[in-house]
């Protein structure tokens, strides 16, 4: 009879049902090491998306100028404001835009988009990107012009 209880113990250990804590904990790492490589791809890929609609806004400021200037002759009293591309995209959540006017020359203005929140951290490389009246790119960030534009 001992036989049979035996054999009965291991029939019943083979075909328990659930998971160990070691497998749990693999499941775990697992996770943990995606996670790992996820999250800071994604936070990446916001900045550079960020970065790249901001790059639209800003030729929407421009033409904004343009147009201002081939009705006026003159850029000096322009004020774009608040353009449906911050606000509607939520760019100014990221981005704080701003239009300047030389004082001493009406005939040039400087479109700028300074990183704020989330996107001030994360985009170090960059920074405040600009551009001018006659499409002259800036950057204030440590990386290439052409990484940035």
């Amino acid at each position: 009879m001992k036989s049979r209880s035996l054999h009965g113990r291991i029939y019943a250990l083979r075909h328990q049902k659930g998971v160990t804590l070691i497998e749990l904990l693999l499941v775990m790492v697992i996770i943990a090491i995606l996670g790992g490589i996820a999250v800071p791809a994604y936070k990446s890929y916001v900045v550079k998306t960020n970065r790249g609609a901001v790059k639209a806004c800003m030729a929407e400021y421009a033409q904004y100028m343009e147009r201002f200037y081939t009705t006026n002759l003159t850029y000096g009293s322009a004020s774009p404001g608040n353009l449906g591309c911050a606000s509607d995209a939520n760019l100014n959540i990221a981005y704080s835009f701003s239009v300047s006017v030389n004082v001493n020359s009406p005939r040039l203005y400087t479109v700028t988009a300074t990183p704020v929140n989330a996107q001030n951290t994360r985009d170090t490389q960059c920074g405040t990107l600009t551009l001018d009246q006659a499409g002259t790119k800036t950057k204030s960030g440590s990386a290439a012009l052409s990484t940035c534009w």
